[in-house]
């Protein structure tokens, strides 16, 4: 017959055991985020109706994404002091992070690996971010935007995974891409911005900002653009010159 209280102590250290994973596992699932009813910009007026109502909406989707990089970055620099004596869920949270932003091999101990990652996981300033939605979507109006919510412009290279263009050159395969939701189409953006070689030197004068204590703004990073669309010189001037006109600068604030 067992030993009543080694039978006791088992159960308890049982329990404190499914107790435990019960509190990493409900510690460890995301928060839901509730984001804005898209309105339908085409039922509204084009011109200032139209404008006011996509910047408003288009704006408070880039702030929350914003805000999301900018908690990852400020975890990132806190694990980076402590980079000796991380505990394996910190340890494999860097890696992950590091394997979203396109960098396969991450050695902890590695300060120039650190410094690649802060350079990629960061914001992008919501001037700039507006600015090019309302350019690439025709406000809100293109069928890509309509029917794929896609705000920026992308493209996607599987058979299937968009919309074929339907001026596509002979022999091209990309297909402009579809998203389930416009968030999903912010969120593409901004790690596009953040990862692809594309757009190098905008993170460098990202990091360039930051490592002197300034504001990042859309006109310092819009230079960085020159890769964005096939137009080169003339597209980054129109993005500054949206910026400009419709005073989008005034929502790059110091707060990131």
């Amino acid at each position: 017959m067992q030993n009543p209280v080694k039978v006791l102590i088992n159960v308890v250290i049982g329990l404190l055991l499914v107790l435990l994973v019960t509190v990493i596992v409900v510690i460890g699932q995301p928060t839901k985020t509730s984001y804005p009813a898209k309105p339908d910009f085409k039922e509204l007026a084009a011109g200032q109706e139209r404008k006011t109502a996509f910047f408003n909406y288009m704006s408070q989707l880039v702030k929350i994404n914003n805000q999301t990089i900018l908690n990852q970055r400020e975890k990132l620099k806190n694990y980076r002091e402590q980079a000796n004596d991380l505990w394996w869920w910190q340890h494999n949270y860097v890696v992950n992070r590091a394997q979203e932003y396109g960098i396969e091999l991450f050695d902890v101990a590695n300060s120039n690996d650190w410094d690649k990652l802060l350079n990629r996981v960061d914001i992008v300033p919501a001037s700039m971010a507006l600015a090019q939605s309302a350019n690439e979507s025709a406000w809100g109006t293109s069928r890509f935007a309509v029917k794929g919510h896609n705000y920026f412009g992308q493209w996607c290279y599987k058979k299937g995974c968009g919309f074929v263009p339907k001026q596509r050159n002979a022999g091209a395969v990309h297909e402009v891409a579809k998203f389930a939701s416009p968030m999903g189409s912010v969120k593409s953006y901004m790690q596009n911005i953040n990862t692809h070689l594309a757009y190098k030197s905008l993170r460098q004068l990202r990091q360039n900002l930051r490592a002197q204590n300034k504001t990042i703004t859309g006109l310092a990073l819009a230079d960085g653009l020159i890769q964005y669309s096939e137009k080169r010189q003339v597209y980054v001037d129109e993005i500054k010159q949206m910026i400009r006109y419709n005073k989008l600068d005034n929502l790059d604030t110091a707060e990131y």
